[in-house]
């Protein structure tokens, strides 16, 4: 269970953020006891511990050069299934492909969809309160999670869960719920060793359609014509600008556009028939200037494809960045999001700001429904980092000018928490950190994370 063998702890030090820390130890828990005894030691050794699940963070939350690494894989049982009470109880280290593969046979899903649903863990996903494609319709993981049991850092078990009232005035408001203290708190406030989560039915069909765009000013637009269309019910938007079509393009046999300036992909969930729900997709298409062809997906197979094709733009920009990492370079990847109307603004100050500082412009994707897009570049060394990382603050800043985030689904973990306090007040970041001392008094979980 608990290692120091310089090859176990190699395997442990990278996740998806480019980033490589080599921990001191890991340890390998497959129980709640084990998880304490390792909590209990630490504590008494005031010794650092930073959980980790699939380690596919993009911030560098799920590595440490301090202390333990806890690998909570083991811990991947699903405990119950509760059809009729649409929930199910798992324990941190459960995929959530494999929990939506055991649920899917009785009509039922674990709605939050992140990229790499087959390698995130349940405990990873509620650490940094996950998201995907989806949230548009469903929301992120923080609405679908019930319950929690969770070790401090002292080895001590509490179990929190929502209290369900509609009316309560006992408190501050952000005391009532203690659950939601740990759902994105990327592991420095406990450990979670057990999740109640909330299922949600499968739709009876659901329809994707690609519609190539004459250039990204038109797609951003018909974005937005979407969000605010009565006639239809999308449950994701998402957007590919020409580079990242050209990514996707690679790694499809069919047509994703060709000869198209940028694409918005979207999954329909209308409940009525499905070439009446078609002809209102078309029509929105021509009336916001489509260049070319729907593309249609109907079936899960074809569902399949399309996500696949969308995820080989993060599998391939990821690819390059770590071929750049012996150079000091790696991917740089956003997370910003702005209200949905301002999304056309937002990216394209983003260009003028990339152009203006001499870079390469960066491959744009994402979850344009819900104003929240990655730009994702490539530094080559060291130099070509610095030059992309103060062009990002600089995004950032506009960003928040325009009532927006720096963080809409991977969380802060430690390469954004640079940026935190142009968001966060001094006052935030206090509370915050009163909270922290409060539930982590010697401060050995997750250090660097977030604070």
């Amino acid at each position: 269970m608990y290692s120091t063998d310089p090859d176990v702890r190699r395997s442990y030090s990278a996740d998806v953020s480019g980033l490589v820390m080599l921990p001191d130890a890991v340890a390998r828990p497959a129980s709640v006891e084990e998880t304490q005894a390792v909590l209990r030691r630490a504590s008494s050794e005031r010794t650092a511990v930073t959980a980790a699940g699939g380690q596919t963070s993009t911030t560098g939350a799920s590595i440490t050069d301090r202390g333990v690494l806890l690998s909570m894989r083991a811990m991947n049982k699903i405990l119950d299934i509760d059809v009729a009470g649409r929930r199910a109880i798992v324990q941190p280290g459960v995929l959530l492909g494999d929990l939506n593969r055991a649920v899917s046979p009785h009509g039922l899903q674990f709605a939050p969809d992140p990229t790499s649903e087959e390698d995130v863990t349940v405990g990873g996903a509620i650490a940094c309160n996950a998201s995907g494609a989806r949230t548009l319709l469903y929301g992120t993981t923080r609405v679908h999670v019930r319950s929690l049991r969770v070790a401090r850092a002292n080895g001590d078990i509490v179990d929190v869960g929502r209290s369900g009232l509609d009316k309560n005035t006992a408190g501050y408001a952000f005391a009532h719920d203690p659950v939601d203290w740990f759902i994105g708190s990327e592991g420095t406030l406990g450990i979670i060793v057990q999740a109640e989560l909330s299922l949600v039915p499968l739709p009876d069909r659901v329809v994707g359609l690609g519609i190539p765009c004459g250039d990204e000013k038109s797609a951003l637009e018909l974005v937005i014509a979407i969000r605010e269309s009565t006639l239809v019910r999308p449950r994701c938007i998402e957007y590919f600008d020409d580079l990242a079509l050209a990514i996707a393009r690679d790694q499809s046999a069919r047509d994703w556009g060709q000869g198209a300036g940028a694409l918005v992909y979207v999954e329909d969930v209308a409940a009525h028939d499905g070439d009446a729900a078609l002809e209102e997709w078309l029509a929105i298409a021509e009336d916001h200037g489509a260049a070319g062809n729907l593309l249609v997906f109907d079936g899960e197979a074809a569902l399949r494809d399309a996500r696949k094709m969308r995820h080989a733009v993060p599998a391939t920009m990821n690819e390059r960045g770590s071929a750049r990492r012996a150079h000091g370079g790696r991917k740089v990847s956003t997370d910003w999001a702005v209200p949905y109307r301002r999304l056309p603004e937002a990216i394209a100050h983003a260009r003028r700001l990339i152009h203006d500082a001499g870079l390469p412009q960066p491959v744009i994707y994402g979850h344009a429904g819900n104003g929240h897009p990655h730009e994702n570049f490539i530094a080559e060394d060291a130099d070509d980092l610095r030059k992309i990382e103060a062009a990002v603050e600089a995004t950032l800043q506009h960003v928040l000018s325009l009532g927006g985030t720096v963080s809409a689904e991977h969380g802060i973990g430690k390469l954004k928490r640079k940026w935190l306090p142009l968001q966060a007040t001094p006052l935030q970041i206090g509370v915050m950190r009163s909270v922290k001392h409060e539930l982590d008094p010697l401060g050995i979980l997750a250090p660097g994370n977030i604070l």
